[in-house]
């Protein structure tokens, strides 16, 4: 059975903690600007003396700095979401020495081999054996889906196969999609699948040309728009298949985010990148187990807002699991050079993925 590696918060009695300053703060004076030698967080928990006490930063994510709220509560903010007059932790040390603690050893690997961090930190290649990674995934899967919140992050390749489309419809209609992040591209195949039986124009099964084919995507993005939504073009033409069906049918929440090649977009797409991280990472705030699938830009800007730990309402600590996954080694690799350690990596097609994940958890 899977059982959630168990935290360890330091031990504030040593005398380290305890001889350490309260951690220093200036404020703002220019909106969206940081004071000098501000201190930005990682994706670890870090503890902050305040008052005396030391306090765990509840949500965190990758370089944001962290403001002092009037009941002494900690928020980690953007430095562009920074407001005049807020209380922006300084420092750049983080033993303790400026009240300030990065804690990276809270939990164990789960599997004997360490006890300084809870998933692998180590690069993997299309050479490495994955069979030990996806039971270790079913099995997370499983619990998650009672205790957890599983967000998806999608390229577009998911949509171009007849099969990874079935398979990913059935991980939503079993429950194991809480919410999904994509682009235009993904949500634009995916239903020209629906409608047409093609992703630019190519059958999804066999692979063969249609005639006139080019234009499947673009009459469907034009339909879209005339609908005025997804979910009303879902309904308008009848469409009864695919990943942005199911999502709709099981109310599950989907952020797109654009970009400058984007076709159309679709209505729900995300045209100011700002606007689409401020969102995505609404959706991330939520999540235990992101899994990442062939998006390479998605797929870094994820990993840089989802911290290792989450806490919980009662005040317990827990991991949250990050997967990353793709054909190219390089790609996946990519997020631990970018500095997201906690990140577990499968080197495979994303197809043949889905397919493993959605047969493993007994789905097809």
């Amino acid at each position: 059975m899977f059982q959630l590696p168990k935290y360890k918060e330091p031990d504030f009695t040593e005398q380290k903690f305890a001889d350490a300053p309260d951690a220093a703060w200036e404020k703002v004076t220019v909106r969206g600007v940081a004071p000098e030698n501000y201190h930005s967080t990682s994706m670890y928990p870090e503890y902050f003396k305040i008052d005396g006490k030391w306090t765990l930063a509840r949500e965190s994510r990758m370089d944001s700095s962290v403001v002092i709220r009037e009941d002494g509560s900690l928020s980690v903010v953007e430095n562009r979401n920074l407001q005049i007059g807020d209380k922006v932790i300084i420092g750049r040390t983080e033993n303790a020495e400026e009240g300030i603690f990065l804690h990276s050893t809270g939990f164990g690997s789960g599997d004997g081999d360490t006890d300084d961090q809870f998933v692998f930190r180590q690069g993997r290649s299309r050479e490495t054996s994955y069979a030990r990674d996806y039971d270790r995934l079913f099995e997370l899967l499983k619990y998650e889906k009672e205790h957890g919140n599983i967000i998806w992050v999608m390229g577009p390749a998911f949509s171009f196969d007849a099969d990874a489309r079935r398979a990913m419809q059935a991980m939503v209609e079993n429950g194991y999609v809480d919410g999904l992040m994509a682009g235009n591209a993904l949500a634009t195949h995916d239903l020209e699948g629906a409608m047409f039986h093609t992703a630019l124009g190519q059958d999804i099964y066999t692979q063969k040309s249609q005639p006139n084919g080019h234009y499947h995507h673009l009459d469907v993005i034009n339909r879209v728009r005339r609908s005025g939504s997804i979910p009303q073009f879902i309904k308008d033409y009848n469409i009864d298949n695919g990943i942005m069906y199911s999502c709709v049918k099981h109310n599950v929440p989907f952020v797109l985010t654009g970009s400058i090649r984007d076709d159309g977009p679709l209505p729900e797409v995300i045209g100011n990148a700002y606007d689409g991280q401020t969102a995505m990472r609404g959706m991330v705030k939520k999540a235990t187990t992101v899994i990442c699938l062939a998006t390479m830009l998605h797929t870094i800007a994820t990993g840089n807002m989802t911290p290792s730990y989450r806490v919980a309402e009662d005040g317990t600590v827990r991991p949250v699991f990050l997967y990353t996954v793709d054909a190219d080694e390089f790609v996946v690799n990519k997020l631990l050079d970018r500095g997201s350690l906690s990140a577990t990596t499968i080197v495979t097609n994303v197809q043949d993925f889905i397919m493993i994940v959605a047969k493993g958890m007994g789905l097809m």
